[in-house]
């Protein structure tokens, strides 16, 4: 680990008492109530969170709806609000091991590996979308009316936004909401995971270091059943942007129907992950094998479902097997593990739950199966083979540390499998063959398709899946339209 004072400090912080952020201060909830969050390396306490209720999510809206109504934010210059999101950037860079310590040590994610990669490219979130903010554009249109008009659009900002993080990526998709909300002109009242709250709570304090104006961004902590509920139920809230399982997406759509307020979900994924007889095995099992267990399976594009040509599928196997056991476990605070714990004791049981129903139906067990035998939430990083598409642990997503394996013969066949899977989100395509390549990239009915490669996610390419995966795309400028409406205007010039 780091040797520095952010250590220290993120360990003061551990030990504040945390409350809710409502119109620019710092409040204790009404009712005084809290949830505890728990170092999922150790499955031990690390402290008590506020937990909000309906009487203080009804005070955060009140104080988002005045900001948005009467605020200066959305009246502000494109200039001034770039300005404030890339010194909100600069804020997180300034502490970004702090903020790695926090998110690793809440999340049991490797400290290492979230200072490197997690916690600059949220910042770097902050920085893409302040480059947004001054190429929001409308259009001019010669309309056919009778008579002279001057006729365009212009984009305005939805309003006030709840946003609800998991708790898997919580510091990088809490800045993929902010971001573009804020760019957009949009007030957020922010809902971080139970699980995992402390990034959240220790941005909230950099951002309103920055000078964003009271009221342009809450942070209510809580359960998600009551705080969440409330936030998504509110009648003055105009838009919804959700992350997490497809059964809360459900229920989101639900309470959303009340005022019709826009709801974007970005929901599960069972990410096919083909290799062709022709594939580059070495660099195909690598790649898919990091692509399965990144982040312990905990992941909506994990590579989960792999499907491999017959012609390859014994050697494939025996790859997978062999990398698979490669995976070495540990803590936040272990720098050379490969893999992390689950985040919860819930959740592992769950995983475990999935393992013994894949005994159940006949598939073969090749490495792992179980949990580690040591403190914390960790299980052993597990691969099924000899798996069928009719299988509940191919069709359904797990999110944790378990690879499925298939044996295919038919690209046709194949293709049939993925697009009559529940969820269409990400999916990778091992080929050397360009046009079998542009044969799976024509037919797949999912969100992102890479080939010949585990991931390659940027921030200027939306993401979001077909059918239950969820409703509209996060990132890039796609990311940005979700929190802008369109306004027609038409002007006699007679």
């Amino acid at each position: 680990m780091t040797n520095s004072g952010s250590f220290d400090r993120a360990k003061d912080f551990i030990a504040k008492k945390h409350r809710l952020l409502i119109d620019g201060e710092w409040k204790d909830p009404i009712a005084s109530g809290t949830v505890q969050s728990v170092d999922p390396s150790t499955g031990e306490p690390l402290c008590n969170i506020a937990a909000a209720d309906a009487n203080d999510v009804d005070l955060a809206v009140q104080s988002a709806r005045r900001a948005f109504d009467h605020g200066e934010w959305r009246g502000k210059k494109p200039v001034e609000r770039r300005d404030l999101l890339n010194s909100i950037a600069d804020k997180m860079m300034a502490h970004i091991e702090e903020l790695a310590y926090l998110e690793a040590w809440d999340a049991g994610k490797s400290f290492k590996k979230v200072a490197k990669i997690e916690a600059p490219g949220a910042a770097g979130a902050f920085r893409y979308y302040a480059g947004w903010c001054d190429k929001i554009h409308g259009t001019t249109h010669d309309i056919s009316a009778p008579g002279n008009h001057l006729a365009f659009t212009q984009r305005e900002p939805t309003g006030v936004a709840a946003q609800i993080v998991p708790w898997n990526f919580p510091l990088g998709l809490t800045a993929m909401k902010l971001a573009p909300a804020l760019a957009a002109g949009c007030v957020c009242i922010l809902k971080p995971a139970e699980e995992t709250s402390l990034s959240a709570l220790r941005l909230g304090e950099l951002i309103m270091e920055a000078g964003l104006p009271p009221g342009v961004l809450n942070i209510l902590t809580g359960e998600g059943a009551v705080t969440g509920a409330a936030l998504v139920s509110h009648a003055q809230v105009d838009k919804v942007a959700f992350t997490g399982s497809t059964a809360v997406g459900r229920s989101i759509i639900k309470a959303a129907a009340g005022n019709f307020k826009r709801v974007s979900l970005e929901l599960g994924g069972k990410s096919p992950n083909i290799i062709c007889a022709d594939a580059d095995l070495e660099r195909a099992v690598v790649s898919s094998v990091f692509g399965a267990f990144f982040n312990c399976g905990q992941n909506c594009v994990a590579l989960s479902r792999m499907i491999v040509h017959e012609d390859v599928y014994d050697e494939v196997v025996e790859r997978v097997r062999n990398e698979a056991e490669k995976l070495r476990m540990g803590g936040w605070d272990d720098d050379n593990a490969d893999m992390g714990p689950l985040i919860s004791a819930r959740q592992r049981e769950r995983v475990l739950d999935y393992v013994k129903i894949g005994k159940e139906e006949g598939a073969r067990i090749i490495a792992g199966g179980e949990s580690l035998d040591r403190p914390g939430y960790f299980m052993v990083p597990t691969v099924f083979a000899d798996c069928t598409p009719c299988m509940r642990i191919v069709r359904e997503e797990i999110f944790g540390p378990v690879l499925t394996i298939e044996k295919f013969e038919d690209a046709d066949a194949v293709i049939r499998s993925v697009n009559e899977c529940d969820y269409g989100l990400f999916g990778a395509v091992w080929t050397r063959d360009i046009a079998l390549a542009q044969k799976y990239i024509r037919s797949l009915r999912i969100g992102k398709i890479v080939v010949n490669t585990g991931a390659a996610g940027d921030r200027d390419l939306p993401l979001g899946g077909f059918r239950q995966s969820g409703w509209g795309r996060e990132l890039g400028y796609e990311g940005l339209a979700l929190y802008l409406e369109t306004k027609s205007v038409v002007v006699s010039e007679d």
